[in-house]
């Protein structure tokens, strides 16, 4: 994964989601699948992009993530929701389904 395919996706696409995590992070991992069904199940314009801040940390630096998990949604090419450590998925969904509907409508 690099910066510039990730500034390509925000730059092209309508929703995209950039999930930053670690090997070493039990919380990413528990919650990563979580996330993923909720996604696919509501937001099928949603491309999820998977950061492992261990083998990329200038692409979580680039975009201010210090901390992990920390989940990042971009509509229409701007960060619309920043979610990291402690989230609960049925919170995220709630906070993306309308403004989500209204583009995708």
């Amino acid at each position: 994964m690099t910066l510039e395919t990730i500034e390509q996706a925000l730059s092209s696409e309508l929703a995209v989601a950039l999930y930053f995590s670690a090997p070493t992070c039990n919380v990413c991992h528990a919650l990563k699948p979580k996330l993923l069904e909720a996604f696919n199940t509501n937001f099928k314009q949603l491309s999820v992009i998977s950061i492992d801040i261990s083998e990329t940390p200038e692409i979580a630096s680039h975009f201010g993530v210090f901390s992990i998990p920390t989940l990042l949604v971009y509509l229409d090419g701007k960060e619309f929701l920043r979610k990291s450590r402690h989230m609960s998925v049925d919170q995220v969904v709630a906070e993306i389904q309308r403004p989500y509907e209204i583009m995708t409508s």
